[in-house]
């Protein structure tokens, strides 16, 4: 476990261990979480990596066309049956 002191102004410094594994650097953008009561510090780039994954693990397991194909297939079913009934 580690500890930092709060600063008068509510700043916390980052030990470099930390900053090396998020890959952080003066500037970047980190995003603050809290879950179960506790704070989850990360960066905004694995918060981005994370959703990529999500993401991409989403559209492996789908296995059929794009929705978009779908919806125009059925546009386009809905369209040739409302020209051949109804003229």
């Amino acid at each position: 476990m580690n500890s930092a002191i709060l600063s008068q102004d509510g700043r916390v410094v980052i030990p470099k261990k930390f900053r090396n594994k998020l890959e952080i650097k003066e500037g970047d953008e980190v995003i603050w979480k809290e879950e179960d009561e506790q704070i989850i510090l990360t960066s905004r780039r694995q918060e981005l990596e994370r959703a990529e994954r999500f993401f991409g693990q989403m559209m492996a397991d789908y296995a059929g066309d794009s929705l978009a194909d779908e919806l125009i297939a059925e546009r386009r079913a809905g369209t040739i049956y409302e020209h051949t009934s109804h003229g």
